[in-house]
């Protein structure tokens, strides 16, 4: 963790870095963003779980990946004002380690949760567009809840060393109304960041650049498959052919906007901070970067419910207490 502004001085000098950061402008990014994030994406995503709990008498398997998706939002959600707290108080954590520990676990472990459960519905997609018939005997319930316990089985699996590298850190610092704060590291120490960097990299590589390229993937052959002369013939078949189309969108906008430029300015960050040698300017811009892309990853949380209101028309008409069947038996089943 670099020092807050210029005039702390840790009191550890063997978890120094040479490279000091200035970070004041997050002082004011992070909370407010958080703060809106926290209060639109908080009410968009309790309501999908509504309607989704109480409304969706047929659970899909499409139903099921959603309303997974919907839990990792919200938990994730609920871990900000934690967060809007320490980053308003200028990174004096008042809620002890073990707190730390947690609310770092949940925030990545829901992160990658949201990436990996976007994933299970590209690829559900991709089997019901591209491979109707074949995958209405692969596709079903039963394996949908499978799937989704090994995601979760997976993500914690993956995310459980963040309660060993998370900690906190007294810092001594000039100010006013105190002398010491104490830091909760969003990596860990100066003296675990080599392993950290290790970590971080395997689970970026596993969790988000493997997910994203079968996204892209599954995406490109859905289009590819939409444009065929013989898809969306019928006035049903169309409509289930513009569903798609703006399912697409939005999956490849929650990725290429909220997670792509978050782990590519983290990911330059780490690099920066393990060399920690000659170019402090490049580390600052790069500590810049990545902070400022952090609230992008929360928008993501505003965006994914856009998913839930767009499934079908049967979630659309169980908010208006409506029938739920649609007319194109087939398509609905697997989408």
């Amino acid at each position: 963790m670099a020092t807050l502004n210029n005039t702390t001085v840790p009191t550890n000098h063997s978890d120094v870095y040479r490279c000091s950061l200035k970070e004041n402008f997050k002082y004011i990014l992070l909370p407010v963003s958080y703060t809106l994030v926290f209060v639109v994406g908080l009410g968009l995503n309790i309501t999908a779980m509504y309607v989704i709990l109480f409304r969706t008498k047929h659970w899909k398997p499409s139903t099921i990946y959603m309303i997974n998706l919907n839990v990792c939002d919200t938990l994730y959600i609920l871990t900000l004002p934690f967060l809007i707290y320490y980053y308003a108080d200028e990174n004096d954590w008042p809620f002890g380690e073990p707190m730390c520990k947690l609310i770092r676990f949940l925030f990545y472990t829901n992160l990658y949760g949201s990436i990996l459960f976007l994933s299970c519905i590209s690829i559900h997609r991709f089997l019901g567009i591209c491979h109707p018939m074949r995958s209405l005997s692969m596709m079903d319930a039963r394996r949908a809840r499978l799937v989704s316990a090994g995601v979760w089985a997976i993500i914690l699996i993956f995310q459980a060393p963040i309660l060993y590298f998370s900690r906190t850190r007294h810092v001594s610092v000039h100010l006013e109304q105190h002398d010491e704060v104490e830091v909760c590291h969003d990596t860990t120490s100066k003296d675990h960041f080599d392993e950290f960097l290790v970590y971080s990299s395997v689970v970026m590589f596993l969790l988000f650049v493997l997910p994203f390229g079968v996204v892209l993937v599954c995406n490109g052959l859905m289009v590819r498959k939409l444009q065929e002369p013989g898809v969306g013939g019928g006035p049903i078949s169309q409509r289930s052919k513009q569903k798609s189309v703006k399912m697409i969108i939005i999956v490849l906008l929650a990725f290429m906007l909220c997670f792509l430029p978050f782990h590519l300015n983290r990911s330059i960050y780490y690099i920066f901070r393990y060399l920690d040698r000659e170019n402090c300017d490049a580390l600052r811009l790069s500590n810049s970067a990545y902070k400022a892309t952090r609230p992008l990853v929360s928008i993501n949380s505003c965006i994914d419910p856009i998913l839930y209101f767009m499934a079908g028309q049967s979630f659309r008409k169980s908010i208006n207490k409506k029938p739920s069947m649609t007319a194109d038996k087939c398509l609905s089943t697997l989408l």
